[in-house]
């Protein structure tokens, strides 16, 4: 595997984050959080923009079509046409910010939000939310073990990656334990079909690779200063797409808050879309 590395859409994002390949379009969702703005990105051809009220962290696909979206005072649903519908669970809170989000196998959706008393929430498509994780002032990524037992959390404040045991049918997570110390601040996370971790240090300006046991597998130097999130996606979900920040970049570059892309990085588990 190279370690080539593309610029997909050269945005200037104040904060990209959140790349998430949606398998019934071939497109790739991303967002930029302090901008307000959500993005499709066809490869090879446009990035669509959609503007929005307030902070999003996150865009995501819905099974019945539309997005579902981490907004900065809670989840809400949206059309195909890109109008808000419902909030399914609003929880706005002083000083809280949205942050990471994931779907696991059984459509349900996985939420972090940053800053002091911040959590990891799991939300049903009923709109039903449960505390995971309380008092978790940055947890950049989430993600799972190829066979479901594990979750992976990136805690930013504590500098490292934890793993939880994960129970798929119940869908629980407990027995939270740090897997791997990083030299860095861990941005977001993604795991591929070996069960690697893959995760932007957001300070470093680096992507790493962690095997499930914590060793440091691989290091891939970026152009951009401030990776935020990386996922899996094309066709094959062969190619590593990399979010990047541009804010509190001295002399950013063309490459700092650019969606970058990896070519033939790896092979990411497939993506799943919200139930709700």
């Amino acid at each position: 595997m190279g370690s080539q590395v593309d610029i997909a859409v050269p945005a200037e994002a104040r904060s990209g984050q959140a790349p998430t390949w949606d398998v019934g379009t071939d497109t790739l969702l991303w967002t930029d959080a302090p901008a307000h703005t959500a993005h499709r990105y066809v490869p090879g051809q446009a990035d669509h923009v959609m503007g929005l009220p307030q902070q999003v962290g996150a865009a995501k696909p819905r099974s019945r079509g539309g997005l579902v979206l981490h907004l900065a005072e809670g989840i809400a649903l949206y059309d195909a046409g890109g109008e808000q519908r419902t909030w399914l669970v609003y929880w706005a809170r002083d000083g809280v910010r949205a942050g990471a989000t994931t779907i696991d196998r059984k459509g349900r959706l996985w939420a972090t939000t940053l800053g002091a008393g911040g959590w990891l929430a799991r939300v049903t498509s009923d709109g039903a939310a449960n505390i995971a994780v309380p008092d978790l002032v940055a947890g950049h990524g989430i993600g799972w073990s190829p066979d479901d037992t594990r979750m992976y959390l990136s805690d930013g404040a504590a500098r490292r990656i934890d793993v939880l045991d994960f129970d798929l049918a119940a869908g629980t997570a407990g027995n939270r334990r740090a897997l791997c110390d990083v030299d860095g601040e861990p941005g977001g996370l993604c795991v591929d079909d070996a069960g690697r971790i893959w995760v932007a240090v957001r300070d470093r300006g680096e992507v790493r690779c962690y095997t499930a046991e914590g060793e440091l597998a691989r290091t891939i130097p970026l152009p951009a200063r401030r990776p935020t999130d990386c996922c899996f996606g094309g066709p094959d979900l062969t190619d590593l797409y990399v979010t990047t920040a541009r804010d509190a970049v001295p002399d950013p570059t063309e490459a700092d808050g650019a969606l970058l892309i990896l070519p033939n990085t790896g092979t990411g588990n497939r993506p799943f879309a919200f139930t709700g």
